[in-house]
């Protein structure tokens, strides 16, 4: 997660991190050697760690010195093992990985390198924690960052179970094919999708519709709820290059099958990663497509997690 330290009030429209919390600890630039996050683990075995991004606005790339993980689970989906060195994640994405400790009894760094914020060096412990083996001196690690040679990439990654996207495999052949385009008004300082900016009604609109009284368009401005027909396949398509991308859209009630990944041009319909959340990219050439079955009846909500630009 991240951490600031500065009022809401006065921090500005779009504050920067002042420091990077790893299970609720960190240092911050010019700040006191304050104790990190200490993962402690015995020669021999294995671990399971679950791997959840809570941060605001940065992105990290995590990395344990010495170790590689495989990755067992995205967003609540068993996935096929994916050996790796590092794992980009997005606000609100959560990843599951198996560390074995194989190493000698030592002291090594866990890093989250944010891709924004006050500092995003490893300088002094910054934007990191320690896993330490049984028997190493209480200190703070003094292992190197190699460079990672097999990061995670999203489309090395294979749903455990029941691998193919929904519908006729072909892009544009849902029953419901949608695209979100992204615009930003610096007059205004709002964001819109496709003409429509975000207006939350003054009652829950679960609470209205069940009411009866008035319909889901009725609660939010036209263009901010779009009606899905039951049990269809729906193909929705997200440019990227937007001002404050890549943005992670997480939608509720749903998983969905990733057909296209952001620096990816390539369509996969036969096994891609299924997930709630998934970053759409920060290139003008980015189309993130995801594909779901509406077999799960709600007013659910489709957003991105990180704030303005």
């Amino acid at each position: 997660m991240v951490q600031y330290h500065t009022p809401a009030p006065s921090a500005g429209r779009v504050p920067t991190a002042d420091a990077t919390l790893i299970n609720g600890k960190g240092r911050y630039p010019t700040g006191p050697t304050s104790p990190l996050a200490v993962i402690s683990v015995i020669k021999g075995l294995r671990y399971r760690f679950r791997l959840v991004a809570i941060s605001c606005d940065p992105n990290y790339v995590f990395s344990i010195d010495g170790h590689t993980m495989t990755i067992i689970e995205v967003d609540g989906i068993n996935v096929q093992p994916l050996n790796v060195d590092s794992i980009q994640i997005f606000a609100g994405q959560r990843y599951s990985f198996v560390l074995k400790a194989n190493q000698p009894i030592n002291n090594y760094w866990i890093r989250a390198k944010p891709n924004i914020g006050r500092s995003t060096t490893f300088d002094g412990g910054l934007n990191s924690a320690i896993l330490r083996y049984l028997l190493a001196p209480k200190k703070d690690p003094t292992t190197t960052q190699t460079p990672n040679s097999n990061p995670m990439l999203e489309t090395s990654l294979r749903p455990l179970n029941s691998p193919a996207a929904p519908g006729v495999p072909s892009v544009g052949a849902a029953d419901v094919n949608i695209n979100l385009a992204i615009a930003f008004d610096f007059a205004k300082f709002q964001f819109s999708i496709n003409g429509a900016t975000f207006v939350p009604p003054t009652v829950p609109a679960l609470l209205q519709i069940l009411s009866g009284a008035r319909t889901a368009q009725e609660l939010l401005p036209p263009g901010s709820v779009y009606v899905l027909p039951p049990n269809k396949v729906i193909e929705v398509s997200i440019p990227g290059g937007t001002i404050g991308g890549p943005h992670p859209f997480h939608l509720h009630g749903h998983a969905f099958s990733v057909v296209r990944s952001a620096g990816n041009s390539a369509y996969n319909y036969a096994n891609p990663v299924r997930r709630d959340v998934v970053s759409t990219g920060g290139a003008t050439t980015d189309n993130v497509t995801i594909r779901f079955k509406t077999d799960n009846p709600g007013p659910w909500i489709f957003h991105w997690t990180t704030p303005g630009p």
